[in-house]
């Protein structure tokens, strides 16, 4: 849904709607105040020479809800968002969009937690899954999960290098006392939807293990089985 409020008859020259609250010299909507709109949407709170502007409450008629800063008739600055389906947006906004740092919760008790840009997940950011208690951290951009990140379960850990919602390329599973390098690589055999993020992909990959050692630094680049050999017995002279 959008969680733009209505704009299209909140002002004097409509003739329609009403407003309880301060004016200034103009006779445009200033100060505190309340309005109806013919839609059935209510605000209530500041208003800067007609707009609304300071802290407000935006309720729509679908059970929706904004609280928090506006700038000219826009959400802008800090606020939260109800939306009807249950979920809910608390952070900061810019123009009417999710932009700069956030907290998403979803319906299926799913949350995101990061940073926003036009609405959309891109930045660092941590992806909590209710139901397997698992979680994705690391750079998003457009809202999918991209480039350097880790996919975290409660008894190991995925590391590696994202594309499109997917791990792609060399990687490594962490384990308790141990790790195992590997790449993903495109195979025929498809995978289950929604297994790396929150809608399938047309991606078809398959994890090829290399190697198990000891425990390493993950740097967001590869490191070979023959180079962590050769560090494991420079340690050991």
């Amino acid at each position: 849904m959008s969680d733009v409020g209505s704009d299209e008859f909140d002002d004097e020259r409509g003739k329609l709607g009403e407003y309880d609250g301060g004016r200034n010299g103009a006779g445009e909507r200033h100060g505190a105040g309340r309005a109806v709109l013919p839609n059935g949407d209510v605000y209530q709170g500041g208003y800067e020479s007609g707009r609304r502007h300071g802290q407000g409450t935006y309720c729509f008629k679908n059970g929706a809800r904004y609280v928090g800063d506006y700038y000219q008739n826009m959400k802008h600055g800090h606020g939260t968002f109800y939306y009807p389906d249950g979920s809910k947006y608390e952070g900061l906004w810019v123009e009417d969009l999710r932009q700069g740092h956030g907290l998403y919760t979803y319906p299926n008790g799913d949350a995101y937690e990061g940073e926003w840009l036009h609405h959309m997940r891109h930045g660092q950011g941590i992806y909590n899954y209710q139901e397997t208690v698992s979680k994705y951290k690391g750079s998003w951009v457009n809202g999918k999960m991209e480039s350097a990140g880790e996919y975290i379960h409660s008894n190991n850990r995925y590391m590696g290098n994202f594309v499109n919602n997917n791990p792609s390329g060399p990687g490594k599973y962490v384990f308790d006392g141990c790790e195992q390098h590997g790449e993903y690589r495109p195979t025929e055999q498809d995978r289950a939807e929604g297994e790396w993020g929150e809608s399938g992909s047309p991606a078809i990959l398959k994890w090829i293990p290399k190697c198990v050692t000891e425990l390493t630094l993950w740097t967001g680049t590869h490191t070979s089985c023959a180079e962590n050999d050769r560090a494991s017995a420079e340690a050991e002279n």
